[in-house]
C-alpha cells in the first residue's frame, strides 16, 4: 500500500483515503466491523501499528535525506532545483518542489 508514497504529490484527501483503507484492512485482521463501534485507536493498539500517515511521513523523509545527500550533478536533485527554459508558468501560485514541500513541513533550513 506504501509502494512508492515517498515520490507522491500527497494531498490531504489522499491522506484521508489511505487512512480509511488502512482501518478497513486493520478491522477485517482482528475480525470486527463498523457496527462493533470499536474505536480506531483501540484498533491500533490491539495490531500494535502506527497510523499510515505517520508512516508515509517516514518515507518521504528518509527519501529526502537520500536525495539531500546525493552529488549536485545528480538528475534527481537537479531537477528539484532548477525549471526548464522557455517555458511559462500558469496562473496561481507556483507547486512546491519535494525540497519546497519538506522545507515548509518541517521546517528544514535551505542549503
Amino acid at each position: 500500500m506504501l509502494y512508492g508514497t515517498e515520490c507522491w504529490a500527497v494531498k490531504k484527501q489522499h491522506s484521508h483515503k489511505m487512512g480509511v483503507a488502512e482501518m478497513r484492512m486493520l478491522r477485517w485482521m482482528t475480525g470486527h466491523t463498523r457496527n462493533d463501534r470499536i474505536r480506531n485507536e483501540e484498533i491500533r493498539k490491539k495490531v500494535e501499528v502506527a497510523p499510515i500517515e505517520e508512516k508515509m511521513r517516514e518515507n518521504r523523509l528518509r527519501w529526502f535525506g537520500h536525495i539531500q545527500r546525493r552529488p549536485m550533478d545528480v538528475v534527481v536533485k537537479q531537477g528539484d532545483l532548477v525549471q526548464a527554459p522557455g517555458v511559462r508558468r500558469g496562473k496561481g501560485r507556483p507547486k512546491l518542489t519535494m525540497g519546497g514541500s519538506h522545507r515548509e513541513r518541517y521546517g528544514c533550513a535551505k542549503n
